[in-house]
């Protein structure tokens, strides 16, 4: 089964609490604060794999999650880190956010792209030991993984990518020049999926894609061909089959129209590409139909039920991509490094201010606020942060309800606006 678009969910590993704990000993009454911190969450990564065919394994099972890192102990012991969640994914697979932005072009064997980040560990207490801090009694929690849906898509990696009307003779021809067995019947749509070919040429090889064939308002999302116009987008070079049967409504040449028009409805760069006009099925015309058919002197002519002109349209498809390589190599494939989310952002909601975002969310990540110590700490970081000041900013006034996560507190912005920021 060949599955070429997906949907994913996929979650980054949560991290390991951190841990208060405290070696006690004589002479040091409160102890030595000896608590770990937690592993860090792992990633769920991306990796193009050229052994993967398709993307079938994610239509079956769209959800995954990287493992959680493990929770600090005592006498200093870490928690282990969760390791990274590599799911393999075809040559050419394509990565959208959930706003449909491409973030990542997956073109190059082991290249890799990590879809969704593990949190961080929470620290001990012994990793907030200060000259002002001898003895804290808060850690911090591990933060959640990110969470993200991205949408999968598959382009075909081809050197040429064979177009032309249903039933045109493209599967019968790839199957003719190479190892691949489409399905091939004498009715429309006989393919339903891409189907790729590798041709030996002499010394050199060239990879043949069968692309379903197009019909009038492919583009628009009519027919089969629309969703697989995608699939001729990768190719260096296109091979545009006419088909002169009685069975085509539309004569070659108007055949060529719809086609070239198709391609430019598409992506306008596809009908500029370049390409080799080929009459199919020449076993049905003699020299007078073939020049009756009013095509330019370049049009080649095979038949691939009896091979005739085979061989040279398959070293003048190799010369052209070899061409093609040198005046435009193949473009490489990319990351798009996303930018790091805001730190934090302000809303009001009713009767509450609400603040989010990831400085927020770690600045009361601790896991007892009702401990003093941890509850001044809390306060340096809201103050470092910058938030307090975006909340005077925002028009927060003492005594007001704000919310982060699941804690609701009062603003005092006088109780915390002499505290020093700390990073």
């Amino acid at each position: 089964m060949f599955v070429d678009s997906v949907t994913i969910r996929a979650r980054g590993g949560s991290g390991g609490a951190g841990v208060s704990s405290f070696l006690r000993r004589k002479g040091l009454p409160k102890g030595r604060p000896n608590g770990g911190s937690g592993g860090a969450g792992g990633n769920v990564v991306l990796v193009a794999d050229s052994q993967v065919p398709t993307l079938l394994r994610y239509d079956r099972h769209p959800d995954w999650k990287a493992p959680s890192g493990t929770h600090g102990e005592g006498d200093l012991r870490h928690g282990r880190q969760g390791h990274d969640l590599r799911l393999p994914v075809p040559l050419g697979t394509v990565v959208k956010d959930k706003d449909g932005r491409v973030v990542a072009d997956l073109v190059e064997d082991g290249q890799e792209f990590v879809v969704a980040r593990g949190g961080k560990g929470g620290k001990g207490n012994a990793a907030f030991v200060s000259p002002a801090r001898k003895a804290p009694t808060f850690a911090e929690q591990g933060e959640f993984g990110e969470e993200v849906e991205v949408r999968l898509e598959l382009k075909l990696l081809a050197d040429a990518a064979l177009i032309g009307y249903p039933n045109a003779g493209k599967s019968t021809l790839i199957a003719r020049v190479s190892a691949a067995k489409p399905k091939i019947a004498d009715y429309p749509f006989t393919t339903l999926v891409p189907n790729l070919g590798v041709v030996s040429i002499g010394d050199r090889e060239i990879v043949l894609a069968d692309v379903p064939g197009l019909i009038e308002g492919a583009a628009a999302g009519k027919g089969l061909g629309h969703e697989f116009l995608r699939h001729t987008e990768r190719a260096r070079a296109l091979v545009v089959l006419l088909d002169p049967s009685p069975l085509q409504v539309d004569s070659p040449a108007r055949q060529l129209e719809v086609l070239l028009g198709e391609l430019e409805q598409h992506d306008p760069t596809l009908a500029a590409r370049e390409r080799i006009v080929v009459v199919s099925k020449a076993e049905l015309l003699d020299a007078d139909a073939f020049d009756a058919l009013g095509l330019d002197d370049d049009v080649m002519r095979i038949s691939a039920m009896t091979g005739e002109g085979v061989d040279d349209l398959m070293y003048a498809i190799a010369d052209l991509v070899d061409r093609v390589d040198l005046e435009e190599p193949q473009r490489e494939g990319f990351i798009l490094h996303r930018p790091l989310r805001a730190d934090f952002t302000i809303r009001r909601d009713a009767d509450e201010w609400i603040v989010e975002g990831i400085a927020a969310i770690r600045a009361v990540n601790l896991s007892d606020l009702t401990d003093p110590d941890a509850a001044e700490f809390v306060a340096k970081r809201l103050v470092g942060s910058g938030i307090v000041d975006g909340l005077i900013e925002a028009g927060a006034e003492p005594g007001d309800d704000v919310r982060i996560g699941s804690i609701v507190f009062t603003f005092d912005p006088d109780s915390v606006g002499g505290e020093e920021a700390f990073l």
